[in-house]
């Protein structure tokens, strides 16, 4: 679905999402690579938001670039088997952010909760680990919903109310009888959303019961300090999540439904880089050092 019939607001959009676009990849890759050559930041925290980082440039470069050729040009047409691809991999990132975010969760708790056995707990292997079960595991919904759709025929409307594929759209334009698609999607998607909501938010119901128990209110603000840019993600995605898929996308609200998906496609992932590395002085030391020696160098 095109974004505006105008086409002269349809090339304003096109210079604005480019710019975000921009922006969003800039900023994520500017995070992965202070984060893989900065020595101080070798620690697990970062570790996973440079995993983070990855993934939001991946995601919108899976949406983004597809909406800024249609804009472009107008056509607003994909093929079968790109749609199926594009569809693939938005589910798999989506569902990689949902378990990275928890693992996120978790090494918050370890660090406030048992900070004495923190290096013990969240070792290298312990992280790898962690972050190879999330790349992995993600597979399983997008590889499920593929399977079950190829049973499916689509003898038209070939008219998707987005502007990227997505699996409920894919369902709603089938001339087959799709309440087995139906009911894999809300099996698989409930048993992981709830295995992902739970991992997220149950490590901070034990944090904050520790944090209650600092007397100091100068330790209470450190503590929770260290997880505030981590919970603004969290709600974000989680917000963003909940309205584009649990909302009915009724008539009345197709226009606000598509300026969510917009936010969560585009923004979200321009956001989460910001969000971190404004609240955090680490990696705005490391961008100083980085910007000091870049300066150096061209100086001599």
């Amino acid at each position: 679905m095109s974004l505006s019939d105008n086409q002269k607001i349809s090339y304003l959009l096109f210079i604005i999402f480019l710019l975000i676009y921009m922006m969003t990849f800039l900023t994520n890759f500017l995070i992965l690579l202070l984060v893989l050559t900065c020595a101080h930041l070798h620690t697990p925290m970062y570790f996973f938001l440079g995993n983070l980082a990855f993934l939001d440039m991946s995601y919108s470069s899976v949406t983004a670039p597809r909406m800024l050729r249609h804009l472009a040009t107008q056509h607003w047409s994909i093929s079968f088997p790109e749609c199926i691809a594009q569809m693939f991999f938005v589910i798999y990132f989506g569902t990689s952010e949902a378990f990275l975010l928890s693992s996120m969760s978790y090494d918050r708790y370890v660090a406030i909760c048992r900070p004495l056995h923190y290096s013990q707990v969240m070792s290298w292997g312990t992280c790898t680990q962690m972050v190879s079960l999330v790349w992995s595991s993600a597979f399983f919904a997008p590889f499920m919903y593929i399977f079950f759709l190829r049973r499916l025929t689509f003898c038209g409307p070939n008219f998707i109310h987005n502007f990227f594929c997505d699996l409920p759209h894919l369902l709603q334009i089938s001339c087959s009888d799709t309440s087995i698609n139906v009911l894999v999607v809300i099996v698989v998607g409930s048993l992981l959303s709830v295995a992902a909501f739970v991992a997220t938010f149950y490590p901070y119901v034990r944090i904050f019961r520790t944090v209650f128990k600092i007397r100091s209110s100068d330790g209470k603000r450190k503590a929770f300090s260290t997880c505030t840019s981590h919970l603004i993600v969290v709600f974000v995605y989680y917000a963003s999540i909940t309205f584009i898929y649990l909302v009915p996308n009724t008539s009345n609200l197709l226009t606000l439904n598509q300026v969510v998906t917009v936010i969560y496609a585009l923004i979200t992932p321009l956001l989460n880089p910001l969000i971190y590395s404004l609240r955090n002085k680490d990696l705005k030391v490391a961008l100083r050092r980085t910007l000091h020696i870049d300066g150096t160098r061209r100086s001599t």
